[in-house]
């Protein structure tokens, strides 16, 4: 597939292993003609270690073939997180390199999961677009100000961090796109 159609969360070929893209920093050159380049942080399947590579965007990146299996998170077992098949109930651990900063979106029961699994093995997880969490510190909504709608810090129930609308206030359970980070409305 060529780079600019792959998407965090695929698996590829390179350099004879099997890799997971994590992170992916688009580059246009300035003037004519100059060909966009992609920027992919990526982490070995199984084993995790990290490997940043450059590309063009029509370069072609043989895509790996894998099982996806959608699963449910059951538990933390230690540091690994156990998700179940939805089908057919099989656990499968995830180490915490294969779950990455997937971590900070993951919540008891959280359905819509898959599981990237290669020669039975599970190898990588990709998230529902987005989860629901809940705000666990945010500051007050700051009164009499101004109209404008600044954005404010707030920590959700999972650990991590992500700017909220002032009217958001803490106890209140968000929708948060687990592709950006970014908030994307309030849940009911």
């Amino acid at each position: 597939m060529k780079a600019y159609d792959i998407k965090k969360g695929n698996v590829v070929e390179y350099n004879g292993g099997a890799y997971q893209i994590r992170d992916i920093e688009r580059s246009s050159p300035q003037g004519r003609g100059g060909n966009v380049k992609y920027r992919f942080t990526m982490y070995s399947v199984p084993g995790g270690t990290k490997l940043d590579i450059s590309v063009g965007g029509d370069d072609d990146l043989k895509e790996v073939d894998l099982a996806r299996r959608q699963a449910t998170f059951s538990y933390k077992d230690g540091d690994a997180f156990v998700f179940m098949d939805d089908e057919d109930f099989t656990p499968y651990t995830l180490d915490p390199g294969a779950i990455g900063d997937a971590a900070g979106y993951i919540t008891d029961g959280l359905t819509g999961c898959y599981v990237q699994v290669i020669d039975d093995a599970p190898v990588g997880l990709q998230l529902p677009q987005s989860v629901i969490l809940e705000v666990v510190e945010t500051p007050p909504e700051l009164k009499g100000g101004t109209a404008t709608k600044r954005p404010k810090p707030a920590r959700l129930n999972t650990g991590i961090e992500i700017q909220v609308p002032e009217y958001i206030g803490n106890g209140e359970k968000v929708w948060v796109n687990t592709v950006t980070g970014e908030f994307a409305g309030r849940a009911e």
